[in-house]
């Protein structure tokens, strides 16, 4: 092994390692696993480290709680990079879903009515869930009824496609409820 290559692996260290690699390893004895998978028995720390290092390969702890701790001769670079790429993989399928809302009044004329109907239905259909509020000002709040008449309505309308998750509820000046799409029917 050459000097250059041990000084590059003792100062250049990969950053946020999850795993105790090379010499961070303090243990006395190890269970080691070799790069193709086999096992090469118990041995003593030092004794692994010279087989990674003549592999030109690292040694890193992967199961640190059993007794002897069980390390494994890889290219830990690689295998972080492999990690990360399957980290991308998973999150780049999977849909977030978000809470959207659409805020009303109590003398919403029928046309705007329509518009934040069709707005919610579109919500709805990609897939996120739906708070619909009325907001009450001034003397309104003594006619709260006409805002879940006008809440239930919403719902009537949106019944095909979403269900009603919270019935509506008076919070102050607000009126809300939640919708959230149906799961589809295969």
């Amino acid at each position: 092994m050459s000097a250059r290559l041990l000084f590059y692996r003792r100062c250049f260290r990969i950053s946020n390692m999850a795993h105790q690699i090379n010499e961070d390893i303090r243990d006395k004895e190890v269970r080691l696993i070799g790069d193709d998978g086999s096992q090469l028995g118990i041995m003593s720390s030092q004794e692994a480290l010279s087989i990674a290092i003549d592999k030109n390969l690292d040694l890193v702890k992967i199961a640190p709680g059993s007794t002897p701790p069980v390390c494994k001769v890889m290219d830990y670079g690689k295998y972080r990079f492999e990690q990360s790429k399957r980290e991308k993989e998973s999150k780049k399928n999977q849909h977030v879903v978000e809470v959207k809302e659409i805020r009303m009044s109590p003398g919403i004329g029928i046309n705007d009515f329509n518009v934040k109907l069709k707005n919610g239905m579109k919500f709805l259909a990609e897939g996120d869930r739906l708070k619909v509020t009325v907001r009450f000002r001034g003397r309104e709040m003594t006619h709260t009824d006409i805002g879940r008449g006008l809440l239930n309505r919403f719902a009537e309308a949106c019944s095909e496609i979403a269900t009603v998750n919270k019935n509506p509820k008076l919070d102050g000046r607000f009126m809300t409820m939640f919708l959230s799409p149906k799961a589809p029917t295969k």
